[in-house]
């Protein structure tokens, strides 16, 4: 093989490979947790929170300024969060249908902390939805929280979709 077509396949072998990279580095993983909502598991990730503790924890970037959202009329909802783990988190909305025709304009990507505790006493069960999670405090069974503790979780599948790229 002649040397100049050495050399056009090592450039294109390059070329390649340097696509691929390229391609990859377009493309990151995180990691999805699961949350309920209205009695089904939907999936977000979590990428900022207010504390940093919780971001130390969870290992996600500790952004002080999401408290700021905390003032009236910002967008942020309550997520009902289980501080044990007891069960997976619990929010009040998703975008519906997932994607840019969403037209839930109470969904929100931040959201307020609200810690659910059970009382001594009462037996822990599965509490799926926010009507779930307020009848269960209504009935004496949980304590809710409200923290100062706000996190960047944006909803990315739920109902058989998922956003673009989410595998």
């Amino acid at each position: 093989m002649p040397s100049t077509l050495i050399q056009r396949a090592l450039a294109a072998a390059l070329l390649l490979a340097g696509a691929s990279v390229m391609a990859q580095a377009q493309e990151i993983t995180l990691p999805l947790k699961e949350a309920w909502f209205e009695g089904q598991i939907v999936h977000y990730v979590s990428t900022d929170v207010s504390d940093p503790n919780l971001a130390k924890k969870q290992g996600i970037n500790y952004v002080p300024a999401l408290a700021d959202t905390l003032k009236p009329g910002m967008p942020v909802e309550r997520a009902y969060k289980f501080p044990n783990d007891e069960q997976a988190t619990v929010l009040p909305s998703i975008p519906r249908p997932l994607g840019g025709a969403n037209a839930d304009a109470s969904y929100s990507p931040l959201w307020v902390l609200v810690m659910v505790r059970w009382k001594p006493g009462v037996a822990p069960h599965t509490l799926t939805s926010e009507e779930a999670v307020l009848a269960a405090e209504e009935k004496g069974e949980v304590e809710l929280t409200r923290t100062k503790i706000v996190a960047n979780w944006p909803v990315v599948r739920a109902r058989g979709e998922a956003l673009k790229g989410v595998h």
